[in-house]
């Protein structure tokens, strides 16, 4: 037996990918949630955003580039041969007409790439709203958990009651701005101490 064949008889078959019927219950509707949320985010597309998205899509795949780099190619061997043989060739070095072509593919380009960025942009910016509103109420939840449980243990009379200031701190909820607004301070003190250590390093 050969080692390849030895190396697929030693590995174990790959089992088929689970059916979504077999899945817990609240995974499933967590991909429907996902899903109609996706498919809100589709339905606001309007047909000249979805023509853009498209054209986006066909622009940025391996097969574009060499079509361009084929199409710049024929178009100045073509007009290099022209020229060699004493016939007037369209476009003459130093290729004024693809210069201005490419310009115009560019400025193009880049206008249908940014169409696409800002619907995308804004897709992300609700979804990252959602996630921070999601996030707050499981701190929220997760803060009256360790309340109750710290309640209960100290009902308990078969548990030693102590004070734990962790789980004390931790019992009460963030305030999202002053956390913000640490995280900042502590961002700008950082970039600061950067800075000042690469001018004395100089």
């Amino acid at each position: 037996m050969k080692p390849s064949e030895d190396v697929r008889a030693a590995s174990p078959p790959s089992s088929p990918p689970p059916e979504p019927s077999a899945l817990p219950a609240h995974v499933s509707r967590n991909l429907d949630t996902l899903a109609d949320l996706h498919s809100s985010d589709e339905q606001r597309i309007n047909r000249h955003q979805r023509a853009i998205e498209t054209l986006t899509a066909s622009l940025g795949r391996p097969l574009t580039l060499y079509v361009i780099l084929a199409a710049v190619l024929a178009w100045v061997v073509g007009n290099l041969l022209l020229s060699a043989v004493g016939w007037r060739a369209p476009d003459p070095p130093p290729f004024g007409w693809l210069q201005g072509t490419v310009a115009l593919g560019s400025l193009l380009t880049s206008t249908i790439v940014l169409i696409t960025q800002n619907r995308l942009g804004r897709m992300s910016e609700r979804r990252q709203r959602l996630d921070l509103q999601v996030n707050l109420q499981a701190e929220q939840r997760v803060a009256k958990l360790i309340s109750l449980v710290e309640e209960l243990r100290r009902d308990l009379p078969n548990v030693r009651d102590r004070r734990d200031s962790e789980a004390q701190a931790m019992s009460s909820t963030a305030d999202p701005r002053a956390v913000a607004a640490a995280l900042e301070t502590v961002i700008e003190a950082a970039e600061a101490n950067a800075a000042s250590g690469s001018t004395k390093g100089r």
